[in-house]
């Protein structure tokens, strides 16, 4: 009894520390990536052929006023001075302020970036509860005429330009059918009803209760949410037709056949369960491309999402507004690259070992 408690409380010890060996070590590769993310991030300032105290100060300052502002924002010191003083403040969460806006980077970033998170969200739940079973079923069909239909499907939406497309959406459901809202987020006379909570309307209006202004602001998100559904719609039915195809042919498969294991359990189980590793690989990317601020759909729809605000920053000049929105995007990225590694441990024994 002794012997065997000592051994489950080794064995408790060795499973304890494996798991604080795993949180160091994502905590570290988080730590040193976002590091090197920042790094590029400022050297992206420094290289651009945009002088940054003339966004601040005008083309017809003074040259005394040219210097002054020039050693308030520090680009008189040496390169590595500047790296520092750069990364500390963006460890406080200071990106600086917004030369269009007046406003600091950070309270810009917390004013757009929800309209994107609210737009990249409903539009990955559309791409994967439709892309996913659109796959399966063409790939356990394969050369048959729902095969077809689902790749001339992705097809199109490989090959239809997103700016058209989102143009010929509101030409004929918007102006000709009436069917959704136009342009923005939400029409003039519902603006300021709900009081923000999370940034994103359609739950933010839920929580309150408001049912009219959900109803309108679900009125506008739909034709954008549904092009950029589409979109990835088509990407991932063909990717996860393409992991299936490889699935079906493995001898675990015919063996659960052979043995009269129901087809449905065969395709929907044993097949879609062994390709979830890498289809979570697509749909994080999928979404983090989303997230990055799909700058075509939110220019043709007037979103004012993180896409729209960088490319403006970027046409003025802007730079602190720019690199602010470049780091942001870079750590959803990296944080979604942790997340999905995480996911595998989980969902592969293989990969805990």
């Amino acid at each position: 009894m002794v012997l065997n408690g000592g051994r489950g409380g080794g064995h408790h010890r060795l499973l304890v520390s494996g798991v604080a060996y795993e949180l160091l070590r994502f905590a570290a590769m988080l730590a040193l990536t976002l590091l090197g993310l920042i790094f590029i991030t400022f050297l992206i300032g420094r290289v651009v052929p945009i002088d940054p105290v003339l966004a601040v100060v005008g083309d017809r300052a003074s040259a005394e006023t040219y210097a002054r502002v020039r050693e308030e924002l520090g680009i008189d010191l040496p390169i590595h001075q500047q790296f520092w003083l750069y990364l500390g403040k963006v460890v406080q969460g200071d990106f600086g302020t917004s030369v269009i806006t007046s406003q600091t980077v950070l309270h810009d970033l917390r004013q757009y970036f929800p309209a994107t998170l609210e737009l990249a969200t409903a539009a990955t739940l559309i791409g994967v509860l439709a892309g996913v079973p659109m796959g399966v079923i063409a790939a356990t069909h394969r050369g048959r005429w729902i095969d077809h239909v689902t790749r001339i499907v992705g097809l199109v939406g490989y090959s239809m330009p997103v700016f058209w497309m989102g143009m010929v959406g509101l030409l004929v459901l918007y102006s000709w059918l009436d069917l959704v809202s136009g342009p923005g987020r939400l029409d003039i006379a519902y603006d300021g009803l709900v009081e923000p909570v999370t940034g994103l309307l359609t739950v933010d209006s839920a929580l309150s209760g408001d049912w009219d202004v959900f109803r309108n602001a679900l009125s506008h998100l739909v034709l954008p949410a549904g092009l950029l559904g589409y979109l990835t719609l088509a990407y991932i039915s063909r990717m996860t037709r393409s992991f299936m195809l490889g699935q079906l042919n493995q001898e675990y498969i015919l063996t659960a056949r052979a043995k009269g294991v129901p087809e449905r359990r065969v395709v929907w189980r044993h097949a879609l369960g062994n390709i979830m590793v890498p289809l979570i690989t697509v749909i994080a990317l999928s979404y983090a491309s989303l997230l990055e601020g799909a700058v075509l759909t939110e220019t043709v729809f007037a979103w004012p999402g993180l896409g729209l605000y960088i490319t403006r920053s970027l046409f003025n000049a802007d730079m602190n507004a720019v690199l602010g929105g470049t780091l942001l995007i870079g750590a959803i990225f990296v944080c979604l690259n942790v997340f999905c590694d995480m996911l595998y441990r989980l969902l592969d024994p293989r990969a805990r070992t």
